[in-house]
């Protein structure tokens, strides 16, 4: 059965470009541009990760990825953070996420990175 994969970002052509990189790497994906749809997501869909960016409108994807890991049904789902402010690495990996991916990424970063988190 395929992994199954969340992905948020409100950049619609990164969002598509992942999305659909994704879904050739053959993992079964749901996209949302909003940062509110990202938990009743995980409840409905049961991912094997979640990718976040961390620069949404609303909730910003560290507080959401902290929203997960404190969660008692959520909190060993492993969550990548995007973030165009590569400075910041510590400052992200605060939020509790597995793995963080600078923008721009190279899409065999991003299948790697997934890769290593969920086999």
């Amino acid at each position: 059965m395929a992994k199954r994969i969340i992905v948020l970002d409100d950049n619609q052509d990164i969002l598509e470009i992942v999305h659909e990189t994704l879904i050739y790497e053959n993992f079964e994906v749901r996209s949302t541009s909003k940062s509110d749809e990202v938990i009743p997501l995980i409840k409905e869909f049961n991912p094997d990760l979640v990718i976040l960016d961390y620069r949404v409108a609303g909730l910003n994807g560290g507080e959401l990825c902290r929203q997960i890991k404190s969660h008692p049904d959520f909190n060993d789902l492993p969550v990548i953070i995007f973030s165009a402010y590569i400075r910041h690495n510590d400052e992200l990996f605060a939020y509790g996420c597995d793995a963080i991916l600078n923008k721009p990424f190279n899409l065999t970063e991003l299948v790697e990175k997934v890769n290593n988190l969920i086999y």
